[in-house]
């Protein structure tokens, strides 16, 4: 199972810190390659997003809001990055905004 895959899973069952974690190798891994840059950042949005709704279920709404901010920023790359993972990483996003209206 790709990363992503079970970043979904994790989200969808409301398991936010571990959404961070399923993803956290990846991304490290594709901030190292110059062609996977835009992807890197995408997944530092997912990254943070999943972390930001940890916040929030924990009651501390004013930094979930700021690290909320992180997942906008890079947001715009999910119309404009060409990537195998894109369907996934657009299927989080749309789960990741559910969630963010149930939580924050």
């Amino acid at each position: 199972m790709k990363a992503i895959e079970k970043f979904l899973k994790v989200v969808a069952n409301n398991e936010f810190v571990e959404g961070h974690e399923v993803l956290e190798e990846q991304w490290h891994l594709y901030k190292k390659c110059h062609d996977k840059e835009n992807e890197s950042k995408i997944l530092k949005g997912l990254i943070n997003a999943s972390t930001a709704l940890a916040l929030a279920t924990k009651g501390k709404s004013e930094g979930a809001a700021k690290v909320w901010l992180t997942f906008e920023k890079y947001r715009p790359l999910l119309q404009t990055t060409a990537c195998e993972n894109l369907p996934l990483y657009k299927e989080a996003e749309t789960l990741l905004d559910a969630k963010k209206h149930l939580f924050m």
